[in-house]
């Protein structure tokens, strides 16, 4: 088969979007010949990567508005300035490229993998061949009862990022993206409901996120402590919604004798999140470790019992699959990702209803976890048995291909009908 990829982030070694585009690609390109629309921003990764190790079936096309190329460095640190209007852009020049190679090599199907946001258009679904949108995310929010706790800036942030999202759903070009898309793939339950609310016929519940079998096998190697102190660590950006301060108000609640929490991030909510420490007076039991390299933040999860995970909205929730993989139990929210990627044999989901109510909760699972080590054992093969099983990007490259198949087939045959009547 032959199949065309819009994958605006696109990027081997890379987590988040750019590492999603990245191994979707590679690993659809064992079974299928590729074509992959994205940005000269990740050329120079690309190129490297396969001069060491060439893909003969993954071919790439590298396109920016009027030469406007964004520097990914600054991307990964957060400075997102113009990074979604240049993306809007992107796309429209992506579906006139698209259109042109279609015009020379006949398609069978066209994907949309990257950005992984489903209220922004995607225009190769103009294409005249079967549009497979996704996974995508972003119809998640913050339950309204903890907006109590967040600074002023954090609301505001919720408030535009509401209304971004309201004005993408009346955008006309994203509900006729939803509405010619042949299947979509929403991250969470959330997302689901608003592809249905714009027009999506056919919605799947689909994890973006996924880790290697070379990664899961060495996540295995870091076998949990069985020394004490007990730790719990959690890791992403100190953003408000990240929920850091629930695990903390619930580390201090649990009152657990001897017990450590490590923190392994940066973010605005830092400063903020080393005042609650002090106030709960926990400053002798919790770590701020900054920023680490990936290696890094797994060798400190590899010193660590149980990961804590309270995000607010999130349609990912990487750190999961990572600790899971490792043999971790998690302790998360049941909202949003997380929710979709952790089970009750691999860890606790707790309801959110209110700030008090959840940092309870995490407080119990907190104390369970602590005291037995035997549940710790169980839920962490637990975790690493689902990773490799539900996870892995192999599986799912194989599993894209089976799909392509069985939509390319049922779209000949529709056309084969039609020309008939």
């Amino acid at each position: 088969m032959k199949v065309l990829f819009s994958a605006y982030a696109c990027e081997p070694g890379q987590g988040s979007e750019p590492g999603v585009g990245w191994n979707v690609v590679r690993e659809v390109s064992k079974y299928c010949q590729i074509w992959v629309l994205t940005s000269n921003c990740h050329r120079q990764g690309i190129e490297t990567e396969l001069a060491r190790n060439p893909l003969p079936n993954l071919h790439f096309i590298y396109l920016d508005p009027f030469g406007w190329v964004l520097d990914w460095s600054s991307q990964r640190k957060g400075k997102q300035r113009g990074v979604y209007f240049h993306y809007y852009l992107w796309q429209i020049w992506a579906y006139f490229v698209g259109r042109s190679f279609y015009k020379h090599i006949d398609f069978d199907l066209v994907h949309h993998v990257t950005y992984v946001r489903y209220s922004s258009p995607s225009f190769v679904s103009l294409l005249p061949i079967p549009f497979l949108w996704g996974p995508v995310g972003g119809g998640e929010s913050a339950p309204k009862s903890f907006w109590k706790n967040f600074s002023y800036g954090g609301k505001a942030y919720e408030v535009l990022r509401n209304l971004a999202r309201w004005i993408g759903e009346f955008d006309p070009l994203v509900r006729l993206t939803a509405q010619r898309s042949a299947l979509a793939w929403a991250t969470t339950e959330d997302t689901a409901k608003r592809l249905y609310h714009i027009g999506a016929k056919n919605v799947k519940i689909y994890s973006q996120l996924g880790l290697s079998k070379d990664e899961i096998t060495n996540l295995a190697d870091y076998a949990i402590p069985d020394n004490y102190p007990i730790r719990f660590i959690s890791v992403g950006r100190l953003l408000h919604w990240k929920g850091f301060h629930l695990g903390l108000a619930a580390f201090a609640q649990a009152n657990l004798v001897d017990a450590e929490y490590w923190i392994i991030g940066e973010g605005s909510e830092r400063k903020q999140l080393e005042i609650l420490t002090e106030d709960l007076d926990l400053t002798e039991r919790v770590k701020f470790w900054g920023n680490l390299s990936r290696e890094q933040t797994w060798n400190k999860i590899g010193d660590c019992h149980i990961l804590v995970h309270p995000s607010l909205h999130e349609s990912g929730g990487f750190v999961c699959l990572e600790a899971m993989a490792a043999g971790r139990p998690v302790i998360c929210l049941d909202l949003g990702g997380p929710s979709v990627q952790v089970t009750e044999e691999t860890g606790f989901k707790i309801p959110a209803h209110t700030p008090e109510q959840a940092v309870r909760d995490i407080a119990k699972a907190m104390t369970h976890l602590s005291s037995d080590s035997e549940l710790r054992v169980r839920m962490g093969q637990a975790g690493h048995q689902r990773v490799r099983e539900a996870f892995s990007w192999e599986s799912r490259g194989r599993e894209l291909a089976k799909l392509y198949e069985e939509i390319s087939t049922q779209d000949q045959l529709c056309v084969k009908l039609v020309r008939k009547l």
